[in-house]
C-alpha cells in the first residue's frame, strides 16, 4: 500500500482559528471594516506565501512585523505561524533605536512593516543592513460592504479538540540556528503548514532596569495560558472585545486577542479616540468584554464624572451591559476601583501576571472581588510564596511569588545564564512580593522597585500610595526612595494635587503642603512608612502600560541608587515613553494604548 503523506501539525491556536465552526463569524473589526474567520485565514495563507517567497524556509526562524492594531497585525501573526516562524511583534510606540535593539537581539530572518507607518522605511532599511529579508505589508481596502474581498478560500482543517489538556512544560528550547536571510528557499503547496519547532512568540520585556530581554513563549506555553483564561473568564464565540491595548505585550496580545481568537469571538480594535468615544461605543451596544490598564480606567471615569447627568446615565447603561471588565499590568488604586463601580456598576476584575508566565492569579469571574487583591491561582497554574531562604512562608507573611506549570516561558532568548538564574528548581522566581490574606493574594510590590528597606523596616510603596490616595488633596501619588547613609532607603513621594475647586466648586481649600501631608500620614501610617519629602507634579511618569517609573520619581529628590538595580521586571509593560515628572501638561492621549505617550 502506498504511504499517505499527512499534513504536519499546526500551532493549536492556528487550528482553532481554522475551525470550520467559526468560518462565517466575525474575527476582526477595525476602522477599515470587519472580516470573518474565513477571510482572515485566507489573508494569512496569502501573506505566509509572501513571507516564504521573500525569506525562504522560515521553519524555526523568527518573523518580526510592525503593523497597526487591526486586521493587518493579526494576519501577520497568523502568517508567521503558518510559515513555521516564531512571531516577533514590534512596538508602534518605540523609536528606531529601541526597534533596532529587537532586530539585533531576535535576529529575525524576515521583517515586515506597514509602509504607512512613520518608522517603517527606517526599520526596513535597518533590517536589510542586518541581512534580514524585508517585506512591505500591503493594506487591502475593504469591499463596499465593509468586508475584505479575497480570491482565496481558506484551507480546510480538522476541528480543534476542545477537550485536549495542556501538556506540562518540557525541556528548555535551544535557540534556533541563525540562517542567511534568503538562503534555502523552498516552495510549498498552498496551505501547507511546516512542522513547528515550538516557538509562538518572542515578546520583549519593558527593560525597566536593563535592556529589554526577549521572552520565548512556546506554542505549548501560549496554549496553556489561553486555555486557562478562556476557562476562568468564560470566553465564548458570542463575545466581542473592544481592544485598546498594545499588541507587543501579553495583556493585549494573549489576554485580549488570542483568547478571542481561540474562542471564535470577535475582536474589535478601537480607533484612536478620546475617552468619550469609548463610552459612546459601549452605549451603542454589542461589546461584552473590555480590558485596560488602571490609567485608562482613571481617564475614563474622569470623563464620566465631567459629563452632563443625562450623558452619564446613557454611558452607565452601556457599560453595565458588558459582562466582564479586567484591569491589569499595574496596581489598580482602590479609589479607581470604587469610582469605576459607581460609574459603570462593575467591580473591575484585577489579575496578576508577567510576560514570562502569562496570567497566574485572578479575582473570580463570579464572586466577590476585593480591591487591592488579585485573587487566587488560575487553572493549571501553581503558585507559592517563598522567603529569602527559599522556604514556603506561612499565610499572612510576605514572600516572593514563584510560579510553575505549562504556562511558564521556555527561555530568555539566547540568554541561558539569565534563564537559569530566573528559576529555583522548576519554580520561576518573579521577584514580586505578596502575602496571602483570607485565601487571596495581595501584591506588595517588587523587590528593589516597589519594596524598600528603611531604618531596618520593609515598606511597600503600594501600601503607602493607597493610603495617600485617600487624602482629599491628592489625586495620585508615587513613592520612591533615594540612598541615605542613615536610613538605607529614604522614602520620597511625588503627588498630583487634586483639583478640588474644579470637582467640588469654588472656595475649596488649597492643595496640601508637604508638611501637612507628612502630618496627615503620621496619623494613619507607622512613622517609618511616611515619606520624608513630597513634590507636587502635573503628572506621574509611567510606562505605556501604566506602571509608575520609580527611577524617574527618585530623580526628583536625589541621585539614583544604582546599587538596587536588579533583574528586569517584565510584567510591568513595554517601553517607557512618558515624560519625566513635572513636564508640561498635555491633552490626554487617545485610548489606544499602543499609541499612548
Amino acid at each position: 500500500m502506498a504511504s499517505v503523506r499527512t499534513r504536519p501539525a499546526a500551532a493549536p491556536l492556528l487550528e482553532r482559528v481554522r475551525n470550520a465552526a467559526f468560518r462565517t463569524r466575525t474575527a476582526v473589526a477595525d476602522a477599515g471594516g470587519s472580516w470573518s474567520y474565513a477571510e482572515l485565514n485566507a489573508e494569512a495563507e496569502t501573506l505566509a506565501r509572501q513571507f516564504r517567497e521573500a525569506a525562504g524556509d522560515l521553519a524555526g526562524e523568527r518573523a518580526a512585523y510592525l503593523a497597526p492594531p487591526g486586521r493587518s497585525h493579526v494576519a501577520a501573526q497568523l502568517a508567521a505561524w503558518t510559515a513555521g516562524a516564531a512571531a516577533v511583534p514590534l512596538a508602534l510606540s518605540h523609536p528606531l533605536p529601541e526597534l533596532e535593539h529587537v532586530l539585533d537581539d531576535a535576529d529575525p530572518r524576515l521583517v515586515a512593516a506597514d509602509p504607512a507607518l512613520p518608522q517603517a522605511a527606517a526599520l526596513l532599511q535597518a533590517a536589510r543592513r542586518r541581512g534580514a529579508a524585508t517585506l512591505p505589508l500591503a493594506t487591502t481596502p475593504p469591499s463596499p460592504s465593509g468586508v475584505l474581498r479575497t480570491p482565496l478560500e481558506p484551507t480546510a482543517s480538522p476541528a480543534a479538540d476542545r477537550d485536549a489538556s495542556p501538556s506540562r512544560a518540557g525541556p528548555r528550547i535551544p535557540p534556533a540556528p541563525t540562517a542567511s536571510p534568503v538562503a534555502g528557499k523552498e516552495s510549498r503547496a498552498p496551505g501547507a503548514t511546516p512542522a513547528l519547532p515550538g516557538g509562538a512568540f518572542i515578546v520583549y520585556t519593558s527593560g525597566t532596569t536593563g535592556r529589554p530581554k526577549g521572552v520565548l513563549l512556546a506554542h505549548r506555553n501560549l496554549t496553556a495560558q489561553v486555555r486557562s483564561l478562556v476557562h476562568a473568564w468564560a470566553w465564548t464565540s458570542e463575545d466581542r472585545i473592544l481592544h485598546v491595548l498594545p499588541l507587543h505585550h501579553v495583556h493585549g496580545l494573549v489576554n485580549a486577542l488570542c483568547c478571542a481568537l481561540w474562542s471564535g469571538a470577535a475582536c474589535e480594535f478601537a480607533s484612536a479616540r478620546p475617552a468619550a468615544g469609548v463610552w459612546e461605543r459601549w452605549a451603542d451596544g454589542g461589546v461584552t468584554v473590555f480590558m485596560a490598564v488602571p490609567t485608562v480606567y482613571a481617564r475614563l471615569v474622569g470623563e464620566w464624572e465631567q459629563a452632563p447627568a443625562p450623558v452619564r446615565r446613557r454611558w452607565s447603561r452601556g457599560a453595565a451591559a458588558l459582562r466582564l471588565m479586567v484591569s491589569g499590568s499595574a496596581a489598580l488604586p482602590v479609589s479607581v476601583f470604587e469610582r469605576w463601580q459607581a460609574a459603570s456598576g462593575h467591580d473591575l476584575l484585577e489579575r496578576y501576571g508577567m510576560t514570562e508566565t502569562g496570567m497566574t492569579l485572578s479575582n473570580p469571574l463570579a464572586g466577590p472581588r476585593r480591591p487591592g487583591h488579585v485573587g487566587r491561582a488560575l487553572p493549571g497554574v501553581e503558585v507559592r510564596l517563598a522567603g529569602d531562604d527559599g522556604r514556603v512562608v506561612p499565610e499572612g507573611q510576605p514572600g516572593e511569588i514563584q510560579v510553575r506549570g505549562p504556562s511558564v516561558f521556555s527561555q530568555y532568548w539566547r540568554r541561558p545564564r539569565e534563564t537559569a538564574e530566573a528559576f529555583a528548581g522548576d519554580w520561576f522566581r518573579t521577584g514580586d512580593l505578596a502575602r496571602v490574606e483570607d485565601g487571596g493574594y495581595r501584591i506588595l510590590g517588587r523587590r528593589g522597585t516597589d519594596v524598600f528597606k528603611t531604618g531596618g523596616y520593609r515598606v511597600s510603596a503600594l501600601e503607602v500610595e493607597e493610603t495617600y490616595r485617600t487624602h482629599p488633596g491628592v489625586r495620585d501619588v508615587a513613592v520612591a526612595s533615594v540612598a541615605d547613609a542613615e536610613w538605607g532607603d529614604r522614602l520620597c513621594a511625588a503627588y498630583v494635587p487634586e483639583d478640588r475647586e474644579a470637582r467640588e466648586g469654588p472656595g475649596r481649600a488649597a492643595a496640601a503642603t508637604a508638611d501637612e501631608l507628612r502630618a496627615w500620614g503620621k496619623e494613619r501610617l507607622a512613622p517609618y512608612k511616611v515619606p520624608r519629602a513630597f513634590a507636587p507634579v502635573r503628572e506621574l511618569p509611567r510606562t505605556a502600560m501604566g506602571k509608575v517609573r520609580r527611577a524617574a520619581v527618585a530623580r526628583l529628590f536625589g541621585p539614583r541608587d544604582d546599587r538596587r538595580r536588579r533583574r528586569t521586571a517584565s510584567h510591568a509593560g513595554p517601553g517607557e515613553t512618558n515624560p519625566p515628572s513635572g513636564a508640561p501638561s498635555r491633552p490626554p492621549p487617545p485610548l489606544r494604548q499602543a499609541e499612548s505617550p
